[in-house]
């Protein structure tokens, strides 16, 4: 026997039953883009190196530590994206759909980061990410924080609490980070070894350490809000009041500052106490630089990212429903004839029976193993067609789940039947 070749760390197979929980996940979140008016875009998951350091920052540690980059044949950087953003900026550029124009779009898919893989952490990761282009005020600032209010409710997730903090210009960062970089200079002494080496970089980024260490230090820190601009003030408490407005409850935390360097103004985290170490399932914000950074017209944009891992963790956490993909109907034959007539027969009844879900046993044997199967798989049903019913051109329809006797009734009638029974059922 050959040896099995194992999955690679931190890259995660997903099987039937987890990935049910993904597809409540998805089709909600679904729902929520459409009933703001978002659409759909899907880029690519390899890009060129040096549009990550140029947008994310090259002081991070995605693009430092974390980001999956390698030469291809010619000698060109590429990377696997370990975000979506910068991808759906590039492409926003490079497709012309930032000249004068307005959109919010949305995508689904695999992230990659090689981080030390844990619960709701792993090198092959997903998300659900929400992008704005063309808006100034904090209106679509609160808007997409009222999206994902709304999607935590459609969830039945409620052990989730909003972040909020405004980051300012970069121009009042500017003189943030000098203050920052004179106050740890003085206690540079006190700085572990990451630190200090961001110290020259980013020291913004001394402040995400998670050094238990370094908490009193980071704790007296210099606050950025007393650097903001006062046009960054006033947008922050736009933001503040539309959300007391809609009845979002909300923190301020001055210590939010997001692990990416291209953030500005608006920034929000969704946190949870139901998950340890891993409490942000949701965090974005404003980024009106980037654009333009990467070449394009200056835009003003905002968007945020949904980690589908953890979110699916704490859908489970606090016991939201998970849709039930088990089939309707288990279609049980008997006899080479039924055999042969059960497709045609199931492809008749998902006709006439819209959203009817239908397992055909194919793997034929006696009506007491096939019966196993269909209990096994769950279905409320079971549609049994053996070569007498077939001559007489009928079925017989038996309860699997609860009370209810056996009945038998004409092919014809039993699509009908199926659909009150089915909702009696439901």
């Amino acid at each position: 026997m050959s040896e099995v070749i194992e999955p690679l760390r931190g890259m995660n197979d997903m099987l039937p039953e987890e990935a049910r929980w993904w597809v409540r996940l998805e089709s909600a979140a679904r729902e929520v883009f459409a009933r703001y008016s978002y659409k759909e875009v899907r880029v690519p998951v390899l890009e060129r190196t040096q549009l990550f350091k140029r947008a994310i920052g090259e002081y991070t540690d995605i693009v430092e530590k974390e980001m999956f980059a390698f030469d291809d044949r010619d000698g060109q950087s590429l990377a696997l994206r370990p975000e979506a953003t910068a991808g759906i900026v590039r492409a926003a550029i490079t497709n012309g759909m930032l000249h004068n124009q307005r959109h919010r779009v949305f995508t689904f898919g695999p992230m990659f980061r090689g981080e030390r893989p844990q619960k709701g952490r792993y090198r092959q990761f997903h998300q659900i990410d929400a992008e704005v282009f063309g808006y100034e005020g904090p209106d679509v600032d609160a808007e997409l924080i009222l999206m994902t209010a709304r999607l935590w409710r459609m969830l039945g997730v409620d052990r989730v609490r909003l972040e909020i903090n405004s980051l300012g210009t970069p121009e009042a960062r500017a003189g943030y980070r000098r203050a920052l970089t004179a106050y740890f200079t003085a206690h540079e002494s006190a700085l572990d070894a990451d630190s200090r080496r961001r110290l020259g970089g980013n020291p913004l980024r001394i402040l995400d350490s998670k050094n238990p260490d370094m908490a009193a230090l980071i704790a007296a820190a210099p606050l950025l809000s007393d650097y903001l601009d006062p046009a960054s003030v006033e947008h922050f408490a736009g933001l503040r009041a539309r959300l007391e407005d809609a009845g979002v409850a909300y923190t301020v935390n001055p210590r939010l500052v997001r692990g990416l360097d291209y953030y500005s103004r608006t920034v929000f985290e969704w946190v949870t106490d139901a998950l340890g170490s891993q409490n942000a399932v949701c965090s974005g914000g404003r980024y009106d630089g980037l654009v333009a950074q990467l070449g394009g017209p200056p835009t003003p944009a905002i968007g945020w990212a949904l980690g589908m891992e953890r979110v699916v963790l704490l859908m489970q956490a606090v016991e939201a429903a998970a849709p039930d993909l088990n089939p309707d109907v288990y279609l049980v034959l008997a006899g080479a004839a039924a055999m042969s007539a059960g497709l045609s027969l199931a492809e008749r009844l998902r006709d006439r029976c819209p959203g009817l879900r239908l397992e055909t046993d194919l793997a034929g044997g006696s009506f007491k193993s096939q019966f196993k199967r269909a209990d096994k798989s769950g279905a409320r049903f079971a549609v049994v067609l053996g070569e007498d019913e077939l001559a007489q051109g009928i079925v017989s329809l038996k309860p699997l789940r609860g009370d209810g006797e056996q009945v038998t009734v004409p092919l014809e009638d039993l699509p009908p039947l199926l659909k009150e029974k089915l909702a009696v059922a439901g």
